[in-house]
């Protein structure tokens, strides 16, 4: 799970990968051709980016005679979320302990029990 995490992570932190992850998430399935309109680069490079969001799992890609659509892969997204939510958990709790160990000192400095 830690290396497929990384390579969504690293998929995640370009600006075009984003955009194109948000127009198929607006948009639903789009073609190569239609997700490259907007964009100010070459349909190679668009390519490529494509193939870095599928090798993330991010997307997928299917075939509809000569066309090549792709999807957003919710559940990919999904597992990314559970990971956020686990490690939002985790941190939580380890800053109410923190708050209840300094108001713990607060309170033995001002001369009261905790």
């Amino acid at each position: 799970m830690q290396a497929s995490l990384a390579q969504t992570f690293a998929a995640l932190g370009d600006p075009t990968r984003l955009a194109i992850l948000d127009r198929l998430a607006g948009e639903g399935e789009l073609t190569v051709q239609e997700i490259a309109a907007p964009l100010p680069m070459s349909l190679p490079a668009v390519s490529q980016h494509l193939k870095v969001l599928e090798g993330a799992g991010l997307i997928a890609r299917g075939r509809d005679g000569q066309k090549r659509p792709c999807r957003l892969n919710v559940e990919r997204l999904a597992q990314t979320a559970l990971w956020f939510d686990h490690t939002r958990a985790a941190w939580s709790a380890r800053l109410d302990r923190l708050d209840r160990f300094l108001a713990a000192i607060e309170m033995k400095d001002e001369g009261h029990e905790p």
